[in-house]
């Protein structure tokens, strides 16, 4: 600071400034130290050491941008001084190849370089070259970071194994603390082991229990917080293993203590959608929200992205937002070209619409195009052909044999075998079973998928009449293990077709009837507590007859028929009607009721009213008054009933007999159903 201080009070005020800066950078106080900063500069603007420290302050106070800018705005006073600096605000602020081309354009590789060098390829997935970064720094540094150090290599090593399936190498990485637990269980999982991976989280939660108590600051839920991660792994490892609703509940919890890590945010809600699939899509709706988070492209890998992106579309189709569905679909295809997966999802909303053929379509031109992601196109195109009931689909089935990858899985011989039975071919099932057996007689004999499938194969050829076929596969069966009494059965039976002496022989290795034989005393058992309920017959004795006498016929007891209930007013001389069973309406002879003229009403009318009067009164018995239509507002066939302004009467119900406007009484109802009586 001597060296910069000036002549008169100017270079006074400048030394305490920078005695300022010294202090505040001591103590850590770095918006304090920028305001002393910017007062030096504010006297000499080209103050390379001032600069400098206005860069580092404005990074360690979280001001990548400001940072970025005061470093270009003076890149030639400043030259190569800041490369570190430059690379790591490009990197913070996710400008992760500018970053790399800062790094390498740097004249000297320094330790804190490498570091950031390798977080970088790790952002761009680069895990092979990151990986030797890591190796290399381990090796040759001799500092308080070589954990931090080792704890990365380990992520590295786990996420080959998650994301690249490359197997573990054993790079004799300590496991001392929960971040290097976590990271192996991690790597555990991409190997498909997951009750070691799930062992190792367990110690994992129980370090970081240790390590978290004994700090007096940090809070149960302080705690929860950091072991969020871990329970969200696993609750995934739960769901692999079909737990699902362990899984589920674990899932919510760490959802429930909302984490600020959006990224774990976002990787729990989409499993939860995996979960509820194409039920509780309400919830599903809900979660999906905190995957759209800001900043989760930045913490997620690239499959991780894709996979979240892939639940869209189907959440989507699951909720008949098809315009919704086919939008995300045809954009994942854009981005993904040779990826199945947003075929099969336009393909599934097509086959939503009913559109089967237009799916077929689809899948046979993206199979043309891709004839290495063929294999799941070609199954799915055989189910939708077997769900339009078209026969065509076994030349779909036919073109799966170049298809080595799937054609001797079980589950593919055995649907192979199925779709050629359905076409009642044989000889092309059979064929399936020869040749997955020959693979596996080469690659793996004796294995239990080995005789798992000649004892399929065997059993086909037995159940279609095959048996001459079978011999050679119950042969190799029965030497496998020549105890099994069920196979040599079967193999005798077949050689009885076409060699007898050969079953002769064979049948000499069935054990004697004695041996099979079983002790049971007959009386106890149907005597034991578990046959008290067995019904006998009286009067029979098991296993006993009655002998016959010489000429005595065994006679067999004749049910009598009841006789049929006849009508009441039934009679023999009379022909039956022909026509009875037809209803009424539809007979012949039916002509239809026969409307007579009603008698006069004695007594009925408006209660006090006389005959006499009522039949002067009614003017359709009177010759000199022809009938009238009747009109809106008037009595009908009445001209001297008063007008009611125009407006239409509500139609009248028929009085009652008794002369008296009244409802008709109720009916007692029968007993039985809901209303009583």
């Amino acid at each position: 600071c001597a060296s910069r201080q000036g002549k008169g009070g100017g270079g006074v005020a400048v030394a305490s400034l920078w005695t300022e800066v010294n202090r505040c950078g001591q103590s850590g106080d770095y918006t304090r130290a920028l305001k002393a900063l910017t007062k030096i500069l504010h006297e000499n603007r080209d103050d390379v050491t001032a600069l400098h420290c206005k860069v580092v302050c404005l990074v360690q106070t979280g001001s990548f941008k400001e940072a970025l800018n005061v470093m270009n705005t003076h890149s030639k006073s400043l030259g190569s001084d800041v490369v570190f600096e430059k690379a790591y605000c490009e990197y913070r602020l996710n400008r992760v190849e500018s970053s790399l081309k800062t790094i390498e354009s740097a004249p000297e590789q320094t330790d804190k370089l490498k570091e950031l060098y390798g977080q970088v390829l790790y952002r761009l997935e680069r895990y092979e070259e990151c990986r030797s970064v890591y190796t290399d720094l381990i090796r040759n540094s001799q500092d308080e970071y070589e954990e931090e150090r080792k704890t990365n290599l380990a992520a590295v090593v786990a996420a080959m194994s998650q994301w690249e399936k490359a197997s573990m190498e054993d790079l004799g990485l300590p496991e001392s603390t929960y971040e290097l637990c976590y990271n192996t269980a991690c790597a555990l999982i991409g190997q498909g082991q997951l009750t070691e991976a799930f062992n190792k989280l367990r110690q994992a939660e129980e370090l970081c229990r240790v390590s978290l108590a004994d700090d007096s600051d940090v809070t149960e839920e302080d705690i929860e917080s950091e072991l969020a991660v871990i329970h969200s792994q696993m609750a995934y490892i739960m769901q692999l293993q079909g737990r699902t609703d362990e899984a589920l509940q674990l899932y919510n919890q760490v959802i429930k203590l909302k984490p600020s890590d959006v990224g774990l945010l976002a990787v729990t809600a989409n499993n939860i959608i995996t979960i509820n699939k194409d039920q509780n899509v309400f919830d599903s709706k809900k979660k999906v929200k905190l995957t759209n988070a800001e900043g989760v492209e930045y913490k997620l890998a690239r499959k991780q992205l894709q996979a979240i992106e892939f639940n869209k579309a189907l959440l989507a189709m699951y909720t008949n937002q098809a315009d919704q569905c086919r939008k995300l679909s045809s954009s994942l295809h854009s981005q993904n070209p040779s990826h199945p997966r947003p075929v099969l999802i336009q393909a599934a909303q097509l086959c939503r619409e009913k559109q089967h053929s237009r799916a077929i379509e689809l899948l046979q031109q993206f199979s043309d195009q891709n004839p290495e992601s063929a294999s799941c196109i070609k199954l799915t195109m055989a189910q939708l052909y077997l769900v339009q009931g078209r026969p065509s689909f076994l030349s779909s089935t036919r073109a799966f044999k170049p298809f080595s990858s799937l054609k001797y899985k079980d589950t593919f011989v055995s649907a192979l075998v199925a779709l050629y039975s359905h076409e009642e071919d044989i000889d092309g099932a059979i064929d399936v079973f020869k040749q997955a057996i020959e693979h596996f007689q080469s690659e793996q004999p004796g294995s239990a998928a080995h005789l798992a499938l000649v004892r399929e194969a065997a059993n086909f050829k037995l159940k279609h009449g095959r048996k001459k076929e079978a011999i050679s596969d119950l042969e190799q069966l029965w030497k496998q293990n020549t105890k099994d009494v069920h196979t040599l059965a079967q193999l005798i039976s077949a050689y009885s077709l076409v060699d007898t002496n050969k079953a002769k022989s064979l049948s000499k290795h069935l054990p004697s009837a004695e041996t099979m034989s079983f002790n049971v005393d007959v009386d106890e058992l149907e005597n034991s507590h578990g046959a008290t309920f067995v019904r006998k017959k009286a009067g029979k004795v098991v296993g006993e007859s009655l002998p016959k006498e010489p000429g005595q016929v065994e006679l067999k007891k004749k049910k009598k028929k009841k006789k049929g209930k006849l009508p009441k007013n039934y009679d023999p001389n009379v022909t039956p009607d022909p026509e009875r069973w037809l209803p009424m309406r539809e007979r012949s002879y039916y002509r239809g009721k026969k409307k007579g003229k009603k008698k006069e009403q004695i007594g009925k009318g408006t209660q006090g009213a006389m005959a006499g009067a009522s039949a002067e009164l009614d003017a359709s018995k009177t010759a000199s008054s022809p009938p009238t239509s009747p009109r809106p507002g008037s009595a009908s066939g009445s001209s001297t009933a008063p007008s009611s302004s125009g407006v239409v009467p509500p139609r009248q119900q028929k009085p009652s007999s008794s002369g008296a406007t009244r409802k008709k009484a109720p009916q007692k109802k029968k007993k039985g159903g809901k209303g009583g009586w």
